[in-house]
């Protein structure tokens, strides 16, 4: 399985520093940005998963800066799933700048669970099928 999609975001004034450079902060929100658009191109939300009981805790993230970004710059987040969820799911982004230089990349870990019980559930079916489907034509 292999799963890669993109989306961009413009550097806005407020998300720069006194340097000028990306508050380096504001990466994991461009992050939870781009997999929101993600899963919203397979047909699904995090907000349908909530109504369904399901939420989806972050375990883990790990972020690595190579380059700085800068204000106004228009940032392309790829965004790819390299194996099958089960009760966890783990995305690994990669950031570039309008130029192709890449300026960050980092994995975030997140955990399906129940929202009743706060445990650990296997991703929604439907979602695997998706995505399994979008990975076979990505191939």
């Amino acid at each position: 399985m292999h799963f890669k999609f993109d989306t961009q975001i413009r550097v806005r004034y407020a998300e720069a520093d006194r340097m000028g450079y990306v508050y380096y902060g504001n990466y994991a929100m461009y992050f939870e940005s781009a997999r929101t658009e993600m899963l919203r191109s397979l047909g699904f939300s995090y907000r349908e998963w909530e109504d369904n009981g399901i939420i989806l805790p972050v375990r883990e993230l790990q972020i690595r800066y190579h380059a700085p970004a800068y204000y106004d710059d228009l940032l392309t987040i790829r965004t790819i799933i390299k194996e099958k969820p089960f009760a966890r799911i783990t995305f690994h982004h990669e950031v570039y700048n309008e130029k192709g230089e890449k300026t960050c990349t980092g994995s975030l870990v997140l955990v399906f669970v129940n929202s009743e019980t706060r445990r650990p559930v296997r991703a929604p079916e439907s979602f695997l099928k998706a995505l399994e489907e979008v990975s076979e034509n990505q191939s």
